[in-house]
């Protein structure tokens, strides 16, 4: 006779006679198996767990579809420049030294010139110069013009004025040799290659850009930016042309923050706030241009206009909502001078109504004041 034993999962914990105690489990149904002893040990071991799983599991039996964790965005990275180009003051002489310079390499020419006896009688005269017969022109005579006449060209060629607000970059043979901010009368190397740069503060008025308000609506906006020249050496060498990345900037700014502002009169442009969106387009216009050596200090939208495809629809919009909003008001007005007529006549006990007769009044009343209205207005 076969006898059948039943196993319950309270005999599945319970102790087997000399054999060792299983360890008891907890069992969901979202997660993995846990000995029990994990969750109770007096020195707990550290558990890694990543701090941004690519992929979070699904719960069973909920249908759910597993959803995938967000990761946050990288950072922009930053424009690189070369770090070596950084602005340095040039090598520049005082104007007087060229001038100097210059002054006598003319006189060594005339001396050469009296030397080989090519300065006329008269000429002498008037130079002070005792007359000479004059060796001819020799291999010394054209040298000592050779010399005499460098020496003029360079001590006159490298004559410059430095104006205040207006810097030189130099370069030669492609290298960068510094920048001249210096202002008056100076003798610069008239080998190397000049680049004016204007390092005074500028503003810059732009033509309509495009733009994108909170709700998506295309926006035309005119940006008033106030910069300067920082570094010079990164603004002309680092770049081919500052003046048309700033203007870029600011497109790709105005293209990243929604514009606000947009409640004009009739469909009109109206100043925005200065606080939001002027502080948000100079910092990421600041951010941009930083490295090419190109000071921000604001960029404030002045004006703003819908684009010319969606300004005919904005504006049916705005009239309509004014003429409903003058509707509203109308029909306010109206609706209290009835109350205000029906109280004023059944308080004073001038007519004495039924519910019916009350309505009827308020009716007549009503059409009378719209039409009251309706006559009156243009």
């Amino acid at each position: 006779m076969s006898t059948t034993t039943s196993h319950s999962p309270e005999s599945e914990g319970a102790p087997e006679a000399g054999g060792t105690r299983p360890a008891r489990l907890i069992h969901n149904e979202a997660t993995t198996e846990i000995p029990v002893h994990l969750l109770f040990r007096d020195d707990p071991e550290p558990v890694s767990v990543p701090l941004a799983p690519a992929v979070v599991g699904r719960r069973r039996g909920t249908g759910e579809q597993p959803r995938v964790a967000r990761r946050p965005a990288p950072a922009r990275p930053a424009p690189e420049v070369d770090p070596e180009l950084v602005e340095r003051p040039a090598r520049v002489l005082p104007g007087g030294a060229g001038v100097l310079a210059g002054a006598c390499g003319v006189a060594g020419c005339v001396l050469t010139s009296w030397w080989a006896g090519a300065v006329p009688a008269p000429a002498l005269d008037a130079l002070g110069l005792p007359w000479s017969a004059g060796a001819g022109f020799g291999p010394a005579q054209w040298a000592a013009y050779a010399g005499a006449g460098a020496l003029g060209l360079f001590g006159f060629g490298g004559l410059a004025r430095g104006r205040t607000g207006r810097a030189w970059v130099l370069g030669l043979f492609g290298r960068y040799r510094g920048t001249v901010r210096r202002t008056g009368l100076l003798w610069v190397n008239p080998l190397v290659l000049r680049r004016r740069v204007d390092v005074r503060l500028r503003h810059w008025r732009s033509e309509p850009l495009p733009a994108v308000d909170a709700s998506g609506v295309a926006l035309r906006v005119v940006a008033l930016v106030v910069w300067r020249v920082k570094d010079t050496a990164r603004a002309t060498l680092g770049i081919e042309d500052h003046e048309s990345y700033l203007r870029e900037c600011v497109e790709a700014a105005l293209s990243r923050v929604p514009v606000e502002g947009i409640a004009a009169k009739g469909g009109g442009a109206v100043p925005p706030r200065p606080d939001a969106v002027g502080d948000a387009l100079t910092r990421l216009v600041a951010e941009d241009t930083a490295p090419v050596g190109v000071e921000v200090f604001s960029v404030q939208p002045v004006r703003i206009e819908y684009a010319p495809e969606v300004a005919a629809v904005m504006h049916r919009r705005r009239i309509a909502a004014l003429d409903a909003q003058n509707r509203a008001t109308a029909l306010t007005s109206v609706v209290d001078s009835v109350e205000d007529t029906v109280t004023r006549l059944t308080m004073r006990g001038l007519v004495e109504l039924d519910d019916y007769e009350r309505k009827a009044l308020v009716k007549d009343l009503t059409v009378a004041f719209c039409a009251g209205r309706g006559d009156a207005a243009p």
